[in-house]
């Protein structure tokens, strides 16, 4: 309103200075350039009222053959107001406005000054006049085009920012999933090997002292072994930096060392490959290695005594299968549906998690003639 407020004065003001040179009608005049001044000032907070006020007012002076003068501007003005800022009715009435000034003013005023010309000199006069009101409501349709898609823009803007939101949190919660199974797979299994190792130790400290000190040795080699696994997985919430500080993920290379971990803690494991080895994907090689290790470690847990376990890695054409037995009690149902009391029910819920990842398959249950058995079945695409 600060800048229509200095407009209406400026045409205000151009007004009155031409009423000085008018003779009878100048007071007409002066009540019309003040009701063209406040219109302008109002113009944008109520734009539908005040183009409407002027397309009366402007009818009105052209009835009372009131010369416009200097607040002819401001009908310009309202010309462009009714197309940028108007209902579409009040924009339609603008146009209309426009095109009739031109006739209108020059019928009414050519027959009260009783100017003889040409038609051709009216029609050129008519259309030169109407031509000013057509520029100023095409600018302001234009206006009213180029701001509505600006604002098309922002809301698109506005829209895209919260999708990129959404899906940064989708992969937050992704990553924290990701980071949970391993954390678990990790501490399950040398943590387990750490107890068996720590009780071994403290059974035999005063019979057999060497054994003791090779039981402690194993527990500070897997308690080294977990940190730097866990080192590795919480180097994914440091920066891209720092990530290549920690070794790989590992794989099925890595199967022989786990299997001897896990013998050295009292769990004989008996370990076959057959089919053509072959590198696989990162994914499927650290699902194959977190399925062995899940599975082993919940075989300690839950095989009781003298149990044995066999792991076996089929490498087809198109699928990689891994089979691990134990001759162990087995798990009851309870266990299996509900995870029981002792945490197997989360280990094997990673799991499910893990090879649906990679699209596959996975059976669990008890093992025909005793003892338990996992069986992944993964996909794997033709090696190019």
């Amino acid at each position: 309103m600060v800048v229509d407020s200095a407009w209406a004065l400026v045409v205000l003001a151009l007004s009155l200075l031409s009423a000085a040179d008018m003779s009878g009608s100048s007071l007409e005049f002066v009540a019309i350039a003040l009701a063209v001044a406040v219109l302008m000032v109002f113009r944008r907070r109520n734009p539908d009222i005040t183009v409407t006020a002027a397309v009366l007012l402007g009818l009105g002076q052209v009835a009372l053959a009131i010369d416009p003068g200097p607040s002819s501007i401001g009908y310009l003005v309202f010309a462009y107001t009714g197309a940028a800022f108007g209902s579409p009715w009040v924009s339609r009435v603008a146009l209309g406005a426009g095109l009739a000034a031109g006739p209108l003013t020059v019928w009414r005023f050519n027959t009260a000054e009783g100017a003889d010309r040409s038609w051709p000199q009216i029609l050129f006069i008519t259309a030169l006049m109407s031509t000013p009101f057509v520029l100023c409501w095409a600018w302001g349709r234009l206006t009213r085009v180029r701001r509505a898609y600006l604002i098309e823009l922002e809301d698109r803007a506005a829209r895209l920012e919260r999708e990129r939101d959404a899906q940064a949190k989708v992969a937050v919660a992704a990553e924290r999933a990701r980071i949970a199974r391993e954390l678990h797979d990790v501490v399950a299994h040398n943590v387990s090997v750490m107890i068996v190792q720590a009780d071994g130790a403290a059974y035999v400290l005063d019979n057999s002292p060497q054994q003791a000190k090779e039981a402690l040795g194993t527990i500070a080699s897997t308690g080294r072994q977990a940190l730097v696994e866990m080192r590795r997985l919480l180097g994914v919430l440091r920066t891209a930096d720092t990530a290549d500080e920690y070794v790989p993920q590992p794989g099925v290379e890595e199967l022989p060392e786990l299997l001897e971990q896990v013998r050295t803690a009292g769990l004989p494991v008996e370990f076959t490959t057959s089919g053509d080895p072959r590198e696989l994907p990162r994914g499927v090689e650290l699902t194959v290695y977190r399925i062995v290790q899940e599975a082993l470690t919940n075989v300690r847990k839950h095989g009781g005594p003298d149990v044995r376990a066999k792991v076996e890695v089929d490498f087809r054409e198109r699928e990689l299968e891994v089979l691990i037995d134990d001759d162990g009690r087995g798990t009851t149902d309870e266990q299996l549906t509900a995870g029981g009391t002792d945490g197997l029910g989360h280990g094997l819920i990673g799991m499910r998690e893990r090879v649906g990842m990679v699209s596959g398959s996975l059976d669990i249950g008890p093992r025909p003639g005793g003892g338990f058995r996992i069986r992944a079945v993964l996909p794997l695409k033709t090696a190019k």
